[in-house]
């Protein structure tokens, strides 16, 4: 899989790197215009852009619905994830104020690199990141290969257990097969959030509250369902999710089906329960 190699380093101090997200600074700010895609990188004026890691999706520390106030998924479990990545890219210790905002960071930048193909429609480079020297010159392409792949912090939240699989169109095959082997292990192991994870099982939601604090299942799936509870104003009914499901229009690639669908025909509502019908590793999203 053919990708730009952007060499820089990744820094914490003032923001609130999640499980799946953090900033990054390249040693030349001008490579973030070598970035293919429609969408360019959202950079300012020091060259820092939020990164989000191709392929993860980490439990969310701090997401804000349309209209509503910022949320998050059980504490212990996000948290986890953003410690875990904050760890394994080289910072040796991270101090949090109350809102959760990096008050001191040592070291301040440790050095990295980022393998991406494009940004997302909010302005977040979608990449591989990896730490230390980069394995080919900055703004130069690379093929990346699987060897490679497992090298990075997205593989390593996967195999640790500390994010679900999440994936989009761009992102090759065999890149994708070794993302889902590294979910089997940790998934058989019981490591990280499988054991409480209720994406296939069925979550009982009565609303937002037990949505933030109890409920462990896929981060796509947290963030629509906190939108729609958001917009019901405090009614915790799911009779209508599936209507607002199709109204969002997030498209799909089933494996096991070999087509293009939308979220809503594998998600399924029974009362007050949802779950997907079919496993994460298993869906193919369409980026926006």
């Amino acid at each position: 899989m053919p990708m730009l190699v952007i060499e820089g380093s990744f820094r914490v101090l003032g923001a609130r790197p999640d499980g799946d997200s953090v900033r990054f600074v390249p040693d030349d700010p001008a490579h973030w215009d070598l970035v293919p895609g429609p969408h360019p990188v959202r950079r300012n004026k020091a060259g820092s852009a939020q990164l989000r890691l191709d392929g993860i999706d980490a439990l969310e520390t701090h997401y804000v619905p349309a209209h509503g106030a910022e949320l998050h998924q059980p504490p212990p479990y996000a948290e986890a994830a953003a410690d875990e990545l904050i760890r394994w890219l080289g910072f040796l210790s991270v101090l949090r104020d109350a809102h959760g905002t990096v008050s001191s960071a040592e070291p301040a930048a440790v050095p990295g690199y980022v393998l991406t193909r494009g940004a997302d429609v909010n302005g977040r480079c979608v990449a591989l990141a990896g730490r230390g020297p980069a394995p080919a010159p900055s703004g130069s392409a690379l093929h990346v290969d699987v060897p490679l792949l497992r090298q990075t912090a997205n593989v390593h939240q996967l195999r640790r257990g500390l994010a679900y699989p999440t994936y989009y169109t761009k992102l090759y095959v065999d890149l994708r097969e070794e993302m889902t082997a590294a979910v089997a292990a940790a998934r058989q192991e019981g490591l990280g959030v499988w054991p409480l994870d209720q994406t296939l099982s069925g979550a009982k939601i009565d609303g937002l509250a037990s949505l933030s604090e109890s409920t462990v299942v896929l981060p796509k799936l947290f963030r629509r369902l906190a939108d729609y509870l958001t917009l019901g104003a405090g009614d915790p009914s799911l009779g209508g999710f599936g209507a607002f499901l199709d109204q969002r229009a997030d498209r799909v690639l089933v494996l096991p089906r070999g087509q293009f669908t939308g979220l809503s025909t594998v998600v399924e509502v029974d009362g007050q329960s949802v779950r997907l019908s079919v496993p994460p590793e298993d869906l193919v999203f369409e980026e926006r």
